[in-house]
């Protein structure tokens, strides 16, 4: 999938230091998800309710 073009979003987490941070960005069908700190590497790609699950399973544990 071509991500180039793809608006990415930080979140809203993310330390004025640039912590550990995770971007998003919305695409087809999909949201793709990558390390703020590494924007050239690896890039997940989940679907919404993968990512709903995987966020509200984070929350939950702390």
């Amino acid at each position: 999938m071509d991500l180039r073009n793809a608006k990415w979003r930080k979140s809203t987490y993310t330390a004025s230091n640039g912590g550990n941070c995770v971007e998003l960005a919305g695409v087809a069908g999909a949201v793709a998800v990558r390390d703020s700190k590494d924007p050239d590497g690896p890039v997940l790609l989940l679907s919404r309710a993968a990512l709903r699950t995987a966020v509200h399973s984070a929350a939950t544990t702390r």
